[in-house]
């Protein structure tokens, strides 16, 4: 997605950073995961936007969905207050300084390394020196196929757009489910920043991706070692608490009208992510590096 603010700051201060999200969206949901595993939820505060977006953007309109740190009651104010001149598009997640009221950061892959690396989160170290060329790599391919792959293939306008993006993604897909069959995370026995900038695109796979978007080439749950490595990942704790499916389902089914203009919103499919996963015991140390 891109982004309009791109300071990189320091974590450092209690209570200075504030997060704000919307649940159903899968680059909120990498750095909710980040913020829950770095054990930051005392020190970087959040809130979240309602999940039904109309043509005012994200809006905090009461209850969970309530912004008591700034009482805007829209996203697009925190926008404006950093830069009365901007005119470009809303996007979430955004980081706030409440120092400065002002956005530092909207981009969702810099905020979980401004978060890894945060002295104010516990020792896990998600984006090890030793693992960072591999991580890299992942990402990117993981990146152009799959989290923003899926969107390739809903939003095609033309028979040909739509086939390429299915196609590449599925690839991956296959990719990845065939490296799970060797190994118990993407790099090994470490969970890395790889394994979470994925998960937020498995999750949501069978329930939204595979009908609203198209990507109905094969279920997630017809890729045995995906399907069981987004079930580990999801019991890895801190995390099923991140993971909001019906806010997700109403969501991309409710605002998404041009694929989705009776914005009727499914009953199924039926997923079971607390289900044995068969992966291993206890969840691996992220801090562990491979040899």
């Amino acid at each position: 997605m891109p982004s309009a603010f791109r300071e990189v700051v320091e974590i450092a201060e209690p209570g200075r950073y504030h997060l704000y999200v919307a649940s159903a969206c899968p680059w909120c949901h990498r750095t909710m995961i980040v913020r829950q595993l770095k054990e930051l939820t005392g020190g970087v505060g959040i809130s979240h936007v309602d999940p039904i977006r109309d043509d005012r953007g994200w809006a905090f309109t009461g209850g969970l969905y309530s912004d008591d740190i700034e009482g805007m009651r829209f996203l697009s104010e925190a926008y404006i207050r950093t830069d009365p001149e901007y005119r470009g598009r809303v996007t979430a997640p955004v980081l706030w300084d409440r120092l400065t009221s002002r956005i530092v950061n909207n981009e969702s892959s810099e905020i979980i390394r401004m978060f890894n690396a945060s002295p104010l989160g516990n020792a896990l170290d998600l984006y090890p020196q030793p693992l960072r060329e591999a991580i890299d790599a992942l990402n990117e391919r993981i990146y152009e196929t799959v989290n923003n792959g899926v969107y390739r293939s809903g939003f095609a306008r033309t028979q040909g757009a739509y086939e390429h993006a299915v196609v590449a993604l599925f690839e991956t897909l296959d990719w990845l489910d065939a490296l799970l069959g060797e190994r118990r995370y993407l790099l090994g026995e470490t969970l890395t920043e790889a394994d979470w900038r994925l998960f937020p695109t498995l999750v949501r796979f069978d329930a939204v991706y595979f009908g609203h978007f198209k990507c109905n080439v094969r279920r997630l749950v017809d890729f045995s070692n995906l399907w069981d490595y987004t079930r580990e990942l999801y019991q890895h704790p801190g995390v099923a608490g991140t993971v909001a499916i019906d806010e997700i389902k109403r969501h991309y089914y409710m605002t998404q009208v041009s694929i989705n203009p009776t914005r009727i919103v499914p009953l199924g499919p039926e997923l079971d992510f607390a289900a044995p996963h068969g992966r291993g015991g206890a969840p691996a140390d992220a801090a562990r590096l491979v040899a």
